[in-house]
């Protein structure tokens, strides 16, 4: 990412007049901090975002509907969570931050939005399948909004955190799925899902199918395609040939600079 942009000082003094000083700290959010190391019921995993940053976030996401993902949202999510509007300043990506926030979270409900009960007959596949549908649903309130998200995160100054938000997404299903292999197929698995979701999740935002019946058929379709379950060849390939073919074009149609 860039270098951190300087801010002035009246802009922090003004956000210290009306919040603590840990309120009114730079977020430099990374998205390998959210990014699981290792996982015990004894040492779970820490809050992705901190308490202000998280209200602030938060609101503007249910702004997202009707204002997009867009500095409106943010400014009209501030000052429903009781902040000025300036304290929008400090989420240095503006926009992207929020996009980020809306991927995080959704990435991290997984786990209990979809759980499979031990004695389920279910195949590795199936489980993966199963995820995946579910992660796309979860776009389905902000699904009208979703194609100015991905013009946003295609910004050349943001394809580095999509990508790899991206790629924890797709370790997270595998991990929920029940992967346990160590081989090299670990990498070429994860980079095919990864861009078999974001093909599928591409696809759903012009889908207009009741109950995105054409996503999950195209879903499918592109998992039957891949035959990725266990495969090791292929996967990287299409995971890196998705974003060149598509981000440039894809920002340029919503007129972002790129």
């Amino acid at each position: 990412m860039s270098s951190r942009p300087r801010q002035a000082t009246a802009t922090v003094a003004a956000c210290l007049s009306t919040m603590p000083f840990k309120a009114c700290r730079p977020r430099w959010a990374a998205s390998s901090r959210f990014r699981r190391s290792y996982f015990s019921i004894h040492h779970p995993d820490p809050p992705p975002f901190e308490e202000a940053q998280d209200t602030i976030l938060a609101a503007a996401i249910a702004r997202v509907p009707k204002s997009g993902f867009s500095e409106d949202a943010l400014v009209l999510g501030a000052r429903d969570a009781g902040y000025l509007d300036v304290t929008v300043q400090l989420f240095p990506r503006g926009v992207f931050d929020l996009i980020n926030y809306h991927l995080v979270t959704q990435r991290l409900a997984l786990k209990n939005n979809v759980q499979f009960p031990e004695g389920t007959h279910l195949g590795l596949g199936a489980k993966v399948r199963s995820l995946v549908m579910a992660r796309l649903r979860a776009n389905e309130d902000i699904i009208h909004q979703w194609q100015g998200a991905l013009a946003h995160m295609s910004l050349l100054g943001n394809i580095p955190a999509s990508l790899q938000e991206l790629t924890a997404l797709s370790d997270e299903i595998w991990y929920l799925a029940g992967d346990t292999a160590v081989d090299f197929s670990w990498y070429t698995k994860r980079a095919t899902l990864a861009a078999v979701y974001a093909s599928s999740e591409v696809f759903m935002a012009t889908d207009t199918s009741k109950n995105f019946a054409a996503t999950e058929e195209f879903l499918t379709r592109r998992l039957e395609d891949t035959q990725y379950i266990g495969s090791t060849a292929g996967g990287l390939t299409q995971y890196v040939g998705f974003w060149a073919g598509n981000s440039v074009n894809l920002a340029r149609a919503w007129g972002l600079k790129v």
